[in-house]
C-alpha cells in the first residue's frame, strides 16, 4: 500500500543487466468468488533481464508493496512506471532512477490519461486508512477510477492487491473494506477475462520509514512458516481470520508482476495460500 491520495498509513521483489526501456519522464484476504470469477530481501540495485515490449504502470509505486513491486518488474526486463499523488518516489536505491515517476490524483481521472499512455497492464497497491468515508474513498472510489481508466486506453491486465477478510475487523473498518470489494466488483466487471485480485493478510519485510528500515519479518516470517501449515484453522468460527498466515512481500511482488504480463496467468482471487503457491 502506498500514501497514494493522503493516505496515512498501510495495510494489513535480479539478473543480466540491460537498459530499461523508459516511457517519458514526468517529475512529478478470503471469500473464493468475485461476482462469479473462481478464485484461482530487499536489494540496493536490481538487474534487469530480456528486453520486453510489455509497459508496467503500478499505482502507489513509492510505498513498501509498491517499490518492491517496481523492483521486481525491473527485474523482469520490463519498462515501469509509477503514479502517486507525490510523483518522485523518496528512495535513494538505484533501482528508482530506471522508473518513470509521474504525479497524479487517482480521485481526479484527468491526471491518469498521460500516465497510461503505453501501458499494456496495470497494478494497483492503492489504499489508505481514516474515517469510514474516508477509507472507501481511497480503497474503493480512487481504484475504481483506474480501473475505468485503464479499461478506455485498452490496458491488457489489471491486477489489484486487495487485502484478506478478518471477520470482525472487517465490520471496525467497515469503509476499508467496503472500498476494496467495491473495486474488485468493478474489475471483475471490466476485466472479466484478465483481472486478478491478491488478498494478502499482513505483508512482512524490511519497510522503510524515513531513514529507518522496519524489520517486519522478525515476527512475520516465523508467524507465515507455522502458519501456512494450519489452514483448517482459519475456518474456526468468529477466531478462523487471526490464523491467516503472513506473507512475504517480495512474494506478493513476484506474484502480482507475474499476473500482469503472463497471458497464461488465470483471472480471478487469489488468497494468501495461492499468492504462497504462486510464488514458489
Amino acid at each position: 500500500m502506498s500514501r497514494l491520495l493522503r493516505s496515512n498509513a498501510s495495510f494489513p521483489r535480479l539478473y543480466s543487466s540491460v537498459a530499461v526501456l523508459k516511457c517519458g519522464r514526468s517529475l512529478s484476504t478470503s471469500s473464493d468468488t468475485v461476482n462469479g470469477a473462481s478464485k484461482v530481501e530487499e536489494a540496493e540495485t536490481v538487474e534487469s533481464g530480456p528486453p520486453s515490449t510489455e509497459k508496467v504502470l503500478v499505482l502507489g509505486g513509492n510505498g513498501f508493496v509498491g517499490s518492491h513491486i517496481c523492483k521486481e518488474a525491473l527485474g523482469h526486463g520490463l519498462t515501469v512506471c509509477s503514479l502517486s499523488r507525490s510523483g518522485r518516489s523518496s528512495l535513494h536505491d538505484s533501482w528508482a532512477d530506471s522508473i518513470v515517476w509521474h504525479q497524479g490524483d487517482l480521485l481526479k481521472p484527468d491526471s491518469l490519461e498521460h500516465a497510461m499512455d503505453g501501458v499494456t497492464s496495470v497494478i494497483s497497491c492503492v489504499g489508505g486508512f481514516g474515517s469510514n468515508s474516508y477509507m472507501y474513498k481511497i480503497n474503493g472510489s480512487a481504484n475504481i477510477n483506474a480501473i475505468k481508466a485503464a479499461t478506455e486506453k485498452g490496458v491488457k491486465k489489471f491486477v489489484y492487491v486487495s487485502a484478506a477478510d478478518f471477520g470482525l475487523i472487517n465490520y471496525i473498518l467497515r469503509g476499508y473494506y467496503e472500498g476494496k470489494r467495491a473495486t474488485e466488483t468493478e474489475l471483475m466487471k471490466k476485466f472479466q477475462y484478465s483481472g486478478v485480485i491478491l488478498r494478502p493478510g499482513f505483508i512482512h519485510g524490511s519497510r522503510r520509514i524515513g531513514t529507518m528500515k522496519l524489520p517486519l519479518s522478525v515476527i512475520g516470517a516465523p508467524l507465515e512458516m507455522v502458519l501456512k501449515h494450519a489452514k483448517p484453522l482459519t475456518r474456526i468460527p468468529l477466531i478462523g481470520p487471526l490464523f491467516i498466515p503472513p506473507v512475504n512481500v517480495t512474494s506478493v511482488a513476484k506474484v502480482a508482476v507475474r499476473a500482469a504480463i503472463d497471458s497464461a496467468f488465470p483471472p480471478g482471487v487469489l488468497d494468501v495460500y495461492d499468492i504462497l503457491q504462486h510464488s514458489r
